[in-house]
């Protein structure tokens, strides 16, 4: 599957570069990003994406980037593009749950599918026209362009042994993640990711989850907690994307707006080929450093589990278009698992 998505990506590639240009060259466009801009891959990608976007046009469509805060602050990016104070943003789509409902579980489903089979439900399996279906009423073209691999389950100054250590912790965590573990008695708080060391350092929070070891490292976790726990069960893939005032989508050609989305799926491989192998080395220093990288124990997974099982009914019953794009996401992924499974090979 990897490699037929390679190809699919590849093909919208050249066809992005051989068609001829039915409009003159455009000045960049300014994409307001939910992350500071020098940010390991998450920022990084949307630079990528940039420089994508520059190839398949042969340069006549670029991107400016302003990381979080230089244009307006990161968690009222989708506002600004949706009333067009700013023309596009770069962004986790799971950060404007409390506005579009249906992007908590876009951004990352809490044991729900990884990256394979939630790529092939976005780009293939209906997910996208769902999800833009939620952003037409707000104006807003959505372009899922960065798949994240399966992410940390956070940084902890205690150690978490059982489901009653989440009681009264005051965690930084975001998406539908955080109402998993409200109903376990924490205390869940959505800060952007330049703001939650401060926060850390300061007791605001006790705990924190981000992304990826690499990226966690980048914001210094490792030097005021002990504790780094896997797996990541509230964000096993999850997806950033560009958005793009639809009135400024709309100005552009055809071809153009092809362009974009050859671009967007090349940085999706792109973000799916820089994770796996340098995630391992970073650990090891984290390990030297004194930090204990843990799993979490089975009952506090199971915990969870249930848990986001109950989250999951709740959104569905109180928003249509989340009901719709979980029932699609969880047939997609019984189809798909049914193969996957068949040629799964013993790890020893």
């Amino acid at each position: 599957m990897k490699k037929a998505l390679a190809l699919a990506a590849a093909a919208a590639f050249i066809f992005g570069v051989s068609q001829p240009q039915e409009a003159k060259a455009q000045r960049a466009l300014d994409v307001a990003s939910t992350f500071p801009k020098n940010m390991v891959y998450l920022g990084e990608g949307a630079e990528n994406l940039g420089k994508l976007l520059a190839d398949v046009s042969g340069g006549k469509l670029r991107m400016k980037v302003h990381g979080a805060g230089e244009l307006v602050p990161a968690l009222e990016v989708f506002n600004a593009v949706s009333s067009g104070a700013v023309p596009a943003g770069w962004d986790w789509i799971g950060y404007w749950a409390g506005t579009v409902p249906v992007t908590g579980l876009m951004g990352a489903m809490p044991f729900g599918p990884g990256p394979e089979v939630f790529l092939g439900w976005m780009w293939e399996g209906g997910g996208l026209e769902i999800l833009q279906k939620a952003y037409d009423k707000y104006n807003v073209k959505v372009l899922p362009c960065h798949l994240t691999a399966p992410e940390a389950g956070g940084w902890f100054n205690k150690e978490i042994n059982s489901p009653d250590d989440f009681k009264g912790l005051k965690m930084r965590i975001s998406g539908l993640g955080g109402k998993v573990i409200n109903k376990l008695g924490a205390s869940s708080q959505l800060i952007a990711g330049g703001e939650i060391y401060v926060a850390l350092e300061r007791g605001r929070i006790e705990a924190t989850e981000f992304s990826l070891p690499i990226i966690d490292k980048s914001l210094g976790f490792q030097n005021i907690t002990k504790y780094y726990y896997f797996p990541g069960w509230h964000q096993p893939a999850s997806w950033n994307s560009l958005i793009i005032n639809m009135n400024v989508w709309k100005k552009y050609s055809e071809t153009e707006q092809k362009q974009f989305i050859a671009a967007c799926k090349a940085n999706v491989i792109w973000s799916m080929a820089v994770a796996p192998a340098a995630q391992g080395p970073v650990l090891e220093e984290f390990k030297a450093k004194g930090i204990k990288v843990l799993r979490f124990p089975d009952p506090v997974l199971q915990a969870l589990r249930k848990a986001s099982a109950e989250v999951l009914q709740e959104e569905a019953k109180s928003d249509p278009i989340f009901k719709e794009a979980l029932d699609s996401l969880n047939a997609y992924a019984k189809t798909a698992n049914a193969w996957m499974e068949l040629q799964s090979l013993p790890t020893k």
